[in-house]
């Protein structure tokens, strides 16, 4: 791994996003240096899936030996990020690197992506990126070696890219662009980068993503942290570039890069927006005894296109109608664990209906949590909802009522499923 050399010492970092995963790990980075660190994210309260917030985060940087500032702060919003910027201009007396690393991702196509997570991903990853550049900019200008680093990818136009989750794409090339244009508007006196993994990184969102398995098959956030490092100590001609981790790593003369692997020698999944060849890596995973998350670059939500929960929702789909809505009248969600784990919906509420993977399209009214197995039994008869909930099988928030006329539903489906 890259060793420190102290050459951050008293600089002042605004790190959106750094209060886990690689925002976190640039943080820590720059702290053993005795750097300060902005914590500028929106976990103040423990998440139920995500672990850390923006005051652990803190807690472990000033361990590391650096300072730290956490501020609860969403990227959408133009006075939560003025005002973390002003607070670490009086605490620290300026600012001299910005990391965007927040970002939103929906892995969804087109009709699938509801328009509540299009505005999520643009107003994070685009609107965020640009707004936060914007309001440090007039600080950076004061630092004698300002950088702004964006973890966005190269820009690649192959319609693969888009095809399986245009929006998401959209959004994270949004990033991009902004290195594109501030790298050219500010050349010579700020150096604004891109960053990007050529391999899968280790993150709690990428074990939501993924799985509890796709672990093996990913490298640790420090090969990003170490590359943010090089980048910062560069000069500010040092710009407009759409950096790799490994490759500039390589350049630092970094030559073993198992020590990076979350599992030395096991096959490593690519990194979207890269042209690796996703059939010869598939080959290569299945060779050595893998199971590979993603397969021939589609997304997670291509993998849920499949199974006994895919084929339960496809037949749903086809015996909707505005009768049964008018008879229900809810939306329920099902948070499914167990082998085929994830989320789903039933719109019984508005129009005809309408059924599918990922959240629905508006609020739910009823929450159901249970094991997939046991899900696909209730639809297909074999276990009644009120029995499985009095087991502990399945969980219920919401309107009970409409958990109850559930089993109504269901019986009125029954004969087609």
């Amino acid at each position: 791994m890259l060793q420190n050399t102290g050459k951050l010492a008293g600089c002042t970092l605004f790190i959106t996003g750094a209060s886990r995963g690689i925002g976190k790990a640039i943080a820590l980075k720059a702290a053993r240096d005795g750097a300060n660190v902005v914590i500028a994210a929106k976990t103040a309260d423990p998440h139920p899936k995500l672990p850390g917030t923006i005051f652990t985060a803190a807690a472990e940087i000033e361990a590391a030996g650096g300072k730290a500032l956490p501020c609860i702060v969403d990227v959408r919003d133009e006075k939560q990020i003025s005002d973390a910027v002003k607070q670490a201009v009086e605490k620290f007396g300026g600012i001299d690197i910005l990391v965007n690393n927040a970002s939103a991702i929906n892995l969804t196509g087109t009709v699938e992506t509801p328009m509540k997570k299009v505005d999520l991903m643009l107003g994070v990853n685009l609107r965020g990126t640009y707004l936060t550049s914007k309001l440090c900019i007039p600080h950076l200008l004061k630092s004698k070696n300002p950088h702004i680093l964006n973890l966005s990818p190269p820009l690649n136009l192959n319609p693969m890219w888009f095809k399986n989750h245009t929006a998401y794409t959209m959004a994270k090339y949004g990033m991009s662009m902004c290195v594109l244009g501030m790298a050219q508007e500010f050349q010579g006196s700020i150096a604004v980068n891109a960053l990007w993994p050529r391999t899968a990184i280790q993150t709690a969102a990428m074990d939501m993503l993924g799985g509890s398995d796709v672990g093996k098959q990913c490298r640790k956030v420090e090969i990003m942290a170490d590359a943010a490092y090089t980048i910062f100590n560069k000069p500010t001609s040092f710009t407009g570039q759409f950096l790799i981790d490994d490759d500039i790593l390589k350049k630092e003369g970094i030559k073993d890069f198992d020590v990076y692997a979350v599992e030395p020698g096991h096959p490593l999944l690519p990194d979207f927006f890269l042209d690796e060849q996703p059939e010869e890596l598939v080959k290569k995973m299945e060779e050595y005894g893998a199971t590979p998350v993603f397969k021939s670059g589609k997304s997670s939500a291509d993998s849920a296109a499949a199974g006994p929960i895919a084929d339960t929702f496809n037949t749903l789909k086809g015996v909707l109608n505005p009768d049964l809505v008018k008879t229900t009248q809810g939306v329920y969600k099902f948070e499914l664990s167990g082998e085929h784990a994830g989320v789903w919906y039933i719109d019984l509420k508005n129009d005809a209906g309408c059924a599918g993977s990922g959240e629905p399209p508006v609020k739910a009214d009823v929450v159901m949590t249970m094991d997939s197995a046991d899900f696909t039994k209730m639809f297909a008869g074999k276990l009644k909802p009120t029995m499985a909930f009095m087991s502990g099988k399945l969980k219920i928030k919401g309107d009970m009522g409409l958990a109850i006329k559930m089993e109504k539903m269901m019986s009125m489906m029954k004969s087609k499923l």
